[in-house]
């Protein structure tokens, strides 16, 4: 039976890793069993989490390529054995992760006879390659081949255009989609005389995290496009004029739970929400992790005062998450010094 592949609890939701295995450097496979739902539930946050892991995660790529003494996309080195093209071709398809919004700048410098490959390439320590074995371009002669890769993190996928590049510079379509591809499947069953589900999910990942990363990630992300919701306080004049009796009656429920949801959003949502999903610059981002905030909630625990005084923080990384808690989750810090 399919509700006894995981330990079915009636009273709380409950997720269990019921498969995942590893097909290469760049293909990781998970499947995850959640139960239980009411019925049509199931349903409701498949669609949700797919969509969430397909379109919502952030991913690492190039974005272009500076090739030193080349001008054009379809030149030819001598020394060479591909085409410029081909490099190009070959460099989209190098697998990495940042954990820096910021652009990164990495570098190929080589002298042949050699075969490049991803290894080659040069970067900073938050830039990391999943497959250094990935194939760029083979030197036949004692010749140098310099490169020069724009590296960003973003999310979905972007066109590369030649308008507003210099010339050799060449834009490539980066792919910011970790997630190679997604399904659910919902499973019911009876528990005391009441229909319940389970769903499963299936992530496929590029290696660049993991499948249970990737759910982490996908929830996170849910939560925050609720949290504006959830956490906004209800003011009486949105109720209207013409209406005062309606609004009279209803709004002191509202109120209470009002507080309620606040009192939850700061207590149990924030406490799952990393501060990378407020995408500091990397130096704020490190001062913050040194001092073990890794949460919302923890830096809630921190006044403009106590983040001023954190070494090499200063009032510019201050003002940068002040902004970001703004935009993103319409709150700001405590005033008073914790």
């Amino acid at each position: 039976m399919i509700q006894d592949e995981i330990k079915v609890s009636t009273q709380t939701l409950q997720w269990k890793c019921i498969e995942s295995k590893m097909e290469s450097k760049r293909l990781l496979y998970g499947r995850f069993a959640i139960s239980p739902f009411r019925k049509g539930q199931a349903n409701t946050v498949g669609i949700a989490m797919r969509r969430a892991l397909l379109n919502e995660i952030a991913g690492t790529s190039i974005t272009y390529a500076k090739i030193k003494k080349i001008n054009h996309e379809y030149s030819t080195m001598k020394g060479l054995q591909e085409s410029i093209h081909d490099i190009l071709i070959n460099s989209k398809e190098i697998i990495l992760k940042s954990e820096s919004f910021e652009p990164q700048k990495a570098y190929i410098s080589v002298l042949g006879p050699k075969k490049i490959t991803a290894q080659d390439i040069k970067g900073p320590s938050c830039v990391k390659i999943v497959d250094d074995t990935q194939y760029i371009a083979t030197l036949n002669k004692e010749t140098s081949l310099e490169i020069e890769l724009n590296i960003e993190k973003d999310r979905g996928y972007r066109i590369g255009h030649l308008e507003g590049f210099q010339e050799g510079i060449f834009p490539l379509d980066a792919v910011f989609m970790p997630i190679r591809n997604a399904n659910y499947s919902v499973h019911s069953f009876e528990s005391e005389k009441e229909t319940k589900e389970i769903l499963f999910l299936e992530i496929w990942t590029d290696g660049s995290l993991t499948p249970k990363e990737a759910l982490y990630e996908a929830s996170r992300n849910l939560i925050d496009l609720f949290i504006p919701l959830v956490s906004s306080e209800k003011k009486g004049e949105d109720f209207g004029t013409e209406k005062k009796k309606e609004s009279t009656i209803f709004y002191f429920p509202f109120q209470s739970v009002s507080v309620d949801i606040e009192k939850m959003t700061k207590d149990v949502v924030f406490k799952h929400i990393f501060i990378d999903q407020l995408e500091l610059p990397a130096r704020a981002y490190n001062c913050l992790k040194k001092m073990d905030i890794h949460t919302i909630a923890d830096l809630l625990h921190y006044s403009e005062d106590d983040l001023v005084r954190i070494k090499n923080f200063g009032k510019k990384s201050v003002e940068q998450v002040l902004e970001s808690l703004k935009k993103r989750f319409s709150i700001g810090l405590p005033g008073e010094k914790k």
